[in-house]
């Protein structure tokens, strides 16, 4: 039978619409527009440029690190350390550049810092078979409790010869007036996206997620990746923290804290499955901006803040039921 060039489009088309309609994410991103266009009518301050700048800029933090942690879910592991991570790296930039060290002193020291506790974890987890959830969840009391000892539990807010560029990093606003952290986010999801779909490692990625077993068969360095990955996910929180550090302008050993569970709430909402093989860049942004949207809107309403981990919650055991209606429909 032959299929004509017209019938041939229209495949596609109805291809490509039908994935859209079955995407988490797509579903998340129509219930923050929704959202929006309600908060714009019900309160007078939520469509101000003032606040749509704080919902934007505040959101990048979380968002940075869903990124990574997205990663970490699509090969079936989960991170519990990102959040005492952020902490440890703020403060090693700070200590380092109120000893009178340069910017890019500051910022390599933070970045090994992350690389070197999330190749801890995954050394643990890849080659010594310790389960992810006890490795990170001593990672999170570790890496704050060395927080603590570098910093004698302190607050740091002077940060030597370079304090003014910090915060011109963190805090500054190069293009377009858009704030600098919105644009980092925008950039590491582009390029985490573009490592999930086009490279081997991200394909890697999944086929871990989906069957370790089989991928190990097939060839898959799976001990390798799982040691990147999770270097990958301490370095997001890493970058989260010195982005951070430069926003506040200071820094305390409660930087972070709870903040694994916004993370991975947020890559959950955007779709990623935590039985692994599922996730993408975009939905862990949209994940990201939902919860944001949560907590503005709760306080705009004039609502308790101690509400919003009940709607994160429920948006969480949502997102999660879509997930299992969509095994169900597979497997018939």
């Amino acid at each position: 039978m032959t299929i004509t060039l017209d019938q041939t489009i229209a495949q596609k088309q109805h291809t490509w619409y039908a994935t859209l309609l079955r995407s988490q994410a797509f579903w998340v991103f129509v219930a923050i527009i929704a959202a929006c266009i309600f908060l714009s009518f019900a309160t007078d301050s939520f469509a101000t440029s003032k606040n749509i700048f704080n919902i934007t800029r505040n959101v990048t933090f979380t968002a940075i690190i869903a990124l990574g942690m997205t990663m970490v879910i699509i090969i079936g592991g989960i991170d519990l350390s990102v959040g005492s991570v952020l902490c440890l790296s703020s403060m090693m930039l700070a200590i380092t550049m109120h000893a009178g060290y340069s910017l890019e002193i500051g910022i390599a020291v933070a970045i090994v810092t992350s690389l070197a506790v999330g190749a801890f974890n995954g050394v643990l987890i890849a080659y010594l078979g310790f389960p992810p959830f006890v490795v990170t969840l001593g990672m999170l009391s570790i890496a704050r409790s060395l927080a603590m000892v570098a910093s004698n539990n302190t607050v740091v807010f002077e940060f030597g010869p370079d304090h003014a560029r910090l915060l011109d990093l963190g805090g500054g606003a190069w293009f377009l007036g858009i704030a600098n952290p919105v644009l980092y986010m925008l950039a590491l999801a582009a390029i985490v996206g573009f490592i999930l779909r086009w490279t081997k490692f991200g394909r890697h990625l999944y086929a871990i997620g989906g069957n370790e077993s089989a991928a190990t068969l097939t060839g898959v360095p799976v001990r390798l990746i799982k040691v990147a990955v999770y270097m990958i996910s301490a370095l997001s929180a890493g970058i989260a923290g010195i982005i951070e550090t430069g926003w506040l302008g200071a820094v305390t050993t409660n930087i972070g804290t709870g903040m694994e569970l916004q993370v991975i709430a947020a890559a959950v909402i955007g779709g990623a499955s935590l039985v692994g093989g599922v996730g993408t860049a975009i939905g862990a942004l949209v994940g990201a901006a939902l919860i944001e949207v949560i907590r503005n809107s709760l306080g705009l309403l004039g609502i308790n803040a101690f509400w919003q981990g009940a709607f994160i919650g429920g948006c969480i055991i949502i997102a999660v039921a879509f997930e299992r209606v969509r095994q169900l429909r597979s497997s018939e």
